[in-house]
């Protein structure tokens, strides 16, 4: 089964797609006369929480510190990831596409395995106004999921929508210590991508016959019919014309 080496970023695109959503987030300062006087987008990176908390304590002292320079400032990480069965469909589904350079040909791949990505956001900010501004621009968004469009198959033109759903949001006050210790506040918003995982890409052939034997009672002993579906012509192509001869032959 494991015998095919495929690779289709699924994941890759996942990330890039969420931090795109928190990349174009902005901070505006004002005076107490309401002027505009600094506006400055926050930065993001893909960076644990205890990474940044740990990166902003590495401060030499209160007169320049490097607190200053990353404040305020948002990362993300990768928490986990569950299968999810209430989107299982059958796994003998798959989807098809003609082959170009070959309409004898398609291509096939069997249904995805779908999968929840849980994801964290954080705010890391050195006042209330900042962390606040920043959380009032996300959480519209999200009622409380946003969704997204990936080209998860370039192969077969699949797109998926990316359902990204909001689930907690929680604030922490990481000040402790004496005077000489930095304020930071953190803001934690945790979420769950809808993802699905695709198998292989494989060529196969056209189906041009059916035949299959139903029966037309409840109990399957009586009444058996005889099913068959021919493509006409014979040699037909996905791209070209053609039609289906049907027959039905009664077995008594």
């Amino acid at each position: 089964m494991l015998d095919r080496t495929f690779y289709w970023g699924t994941t890759r695109k996942a990330i890039i797609a969420f931090g795109n959503i928190f990349n174009e987030v902005f901070i505006e300062r004002r005076n107490s006369a309401g002027a505009l006087v600094q506006k400055f987008k926050v930065p993001l990176s893909y960076a644990p929480r205890q990474k940044m908390i740990a990166r902003i304590e590495q401060q030499p002292n209160l007169e320049q510190t490097r607190a200053e320079v990353i404040l305020p400032r948002m990362s993300f990480e990768i928490m986990g990831l569950q299968y999810d069965p209430a989107r299982k469909v059958s796994p003998i589904q798959s989807n098809r596409a003609i082959i170009s350079n070959d309409p004898s040909k398609l291509l096939a791949q069997y249904a995805p395995t779908p999968y929840n990505i849980n994801m964290n956001l954080y705010v890391f900010v050195k006042n209330q106004d900042d962390g606040l501004q920043i959380i009032e621009q996300i959480l519209p968004y999200f009622n409380p999921d946003y969704n997204v469009s990936l080209k998860a198959i370039p192969q077969l033109n699949i797109l998926n929508d990316l359902p990204i759903i909001l689930n907690n949001v929680e604030y922490q006050d990481e000040y402790e210590g004496d005077f000489a210790v930095r304020r930071v506040i953190v803001w934690t918003l945790s979420f769950t991508l809808k993802i699905n995982y695709y198998g292989p890409v494989q060529k196969t052939g056209i189906i041009r016959k059916v035949d299959v034997d139903i029966f037309n009672d409840a109990a399957l002993t009586t009444n058996l019919v005889n099913y068959q579906a021919n493509v006409s012509p014979d040699n037909a192509l996905p791209t070209g014309n053609f039609e289906f001869n049907e027959t039905f032959t009664d077995f008594e």
